[in-house]
């Protein structure tokens, strides 16, 4: 039977937008309770109060940023049962930024892509694994993208991070080899969310060019495969998941309807 998710525990990174934002809302109307992790603390206590208000779902948030080790691990320290059964660990949190080639592009960029990519998605899943493997239960899914597949001109880091996500998910599953703990990871193509604004840093007029002319996925698009791949019944691992728009043939090829 698919899973239910009444009392149980949902770990979703960057949930304070998104595709965390649509995956919060989509998690909490099944009746899980939420940890909520993201930076920007007003939106994450925002977003307390309106499943709170919609869902009467009990959530703990914390501002934190990911890419510090010591302190994601003090937050899975901090957790006591029931908060402390995570059920469900979406890493979700990441960006790209910048879309330069690699002789040109900023070094900072490269640090920041790499720290919230890679090394805070490793962070917060050894932080969290070991509570998961003493109750033998648990599912893991993490955020990947098209990119992780497939590269293109200007995306040399960016797309080396997803390519690092999607080896990840299948060595962990590997290593899990024998318990009852599930790893999926879902990489989506173009999602019409913050994500071009964060990598265009704040530039809106260039953020809209990468969407024009295309219908894009929204985040409630992921997250609704996000929550297919958790309720599946607990023989069932949905292990990857490729989600483009009908109109992106490939991480670089796009149809573009022309202006009238």
């Amino acid at each position: 039977m698919p899973v239910n998710f009444n009392n149980k525990t949902v770990f979703i990174s960057g949930a304070s937008s998104g595709i965390g934002l649509a995956s919060a809302h989509l998690f909490a109307k099944a009746g899980a309770r939420l940890i909520l992790m993201a930076r920007r603390e007003d939106k994450l206590l925002h977003l307390e109060q309106i499943l709170k208000a919609e869902y009467n779902t009990q959530s703990f948030v914390f501002a934190a940023d990911i890419t510090t080790k010591n302190k994601v691990q003090q937050i899975a320290e901090s957790l006591t049962p029931p908060w402390s059964e995570i059920d469900v660990l979406i890493n979700n949190a990441g960006l790209a930024l910048g879309k330069d080639k690699v002789q040109t592009a900023l070094l900072d960029d490269w640090e920041k892509m790499i720290d919230t990519n890679v090394k805070g998605l490793l962070y917060l899943t050894r932080a969290l694994l070991p509570n998961m493997i003493k109750r033998n239960q648990g599912h893991v899914i993490n955020l990947g993208s098209i990119s992780g597949r497939q590269v293109y001109v200007g995306g040399a880091v960016y797309c080396a991070t997803k390519h690092a996500v999607k080896a990840f998910s299948d060595a962990l599953r590997l290593d899990l080899s024998g318990s009852a703990l599930r790893v999926s990871c879902i990489e989506p193509g173009m999602v019409e969310t913050e994500f071009s604004q964060v990598r265009f840093k704040g530039d809106l007029a260039r953020s809209h060019q990468e969407y024009a002319g295309i219908q894009a996925l929204t985040p409630e698009d992921i997250a609704d495969a996000l929550f297919y791949c958790a309720s599946r019944p607990a023989h069932v691992n949905i292990q990857d998941m490729l989600i483009t728009p009908t109109a992106q043939a490939s991480a670089s090829l796009v149809y573009r309807e022309p202006k009238e």
